[in-house]
């Protein structure tokens, strides 16, 4: 699509270092250079007003990534992309089959209820819990990586959703200030929310979640 609307050598494409690596590579195959931009703490999806601060006079396109099922604020992002004569293309992640979304948000809002110790997602409009996203509270990535083996060892699945932004890979490493990109890398953790799950499922996530959470300092 990016070459197809003549975007190539020359070009700047902003795009979020907060989540997978092929939008960057997208970006480099088509022959532009990929600029980050921050993301916004509570959708994890590319911040307008970050966004904007990333323009320059090389930018022709900005690709907005929906995270974890939560949608960006596409409506801001076109805006402003009419007002600097950006192309704006958007990605999308696995979509969860619509019989599940309710399943799915009916967990989420049992968890959201019964969390302690750790900050539940904000919902939103449209949110369908591709994944569950929690942040655990504490002093960066230490206090979520332990969090993280101590739910595992007591049976409960969870992994870290972006491991490494991509900013901080060797092939596209910045040096750029992306506060909320890096404090979601250290501090955020996805929880199981998926249909299968039984009543007695969540009660067991609740309470590993719950009895490990009053062990952290707050860092919020």
């Amino acid at each position: 699509m990016l070459r197809a609307a003549g975007v190539g050598v020359g070009d700047e494409v902003v795009v979020p270092a907060f989540g997978n690596v092929e939008v960057a590579e997208a970006v480099a195959m088509a022959g532009a250079l990929p600029v980050f931009a921050d993301i916004d703490p509570v959708t994890y999806c590319l911040d307008t007003s970050a966004v904007e601060a990333a323009v320059t006079p090389r930018t022709a396109a900005l690709v907005v990534v929906h995270r974890f099922g939560r949608p960006a604020d596409i409506a801001r992002l076109h805006e402003l992309g009419q007002r600097h004569g950006l192309l704006v293309l958007e990605q999308g992640e696995s979509e969860v089959p619509y019989d599940e979304v309710a399943q799915r948000r009916e967990r989420a809002s049992y968890l959201d209820a019964k969390l302690r110790g750790v900050l539940t997602p904000d919902g939103g409009h449209g949110h369908t819990y591709q994944q569950y996203v929690v942040r655990v509270p504490g002093n960066g990535r230490p206090d979520r990586d332990a969090f993280a083996r101590a739910l595992r060892a007591r049976g409960v699945e969870c992994w870290v959703p972006v491991k490494t932004p991509v900013h901080r890979l060797p092939e596209f490493r910045r040096c750029v200030s992306l506060p909320e990109t890096e404090r979601a890398a250290d501090e955020t953790l996805a929880l199981p929310v998926d249909a299968s799950l039984t009543k007695r499922d969540m009660q067991r996530i609740v309470s590993a979640c719950n009895a490990l959470g009053g062990l952290l300092q707050p860092a919020f």
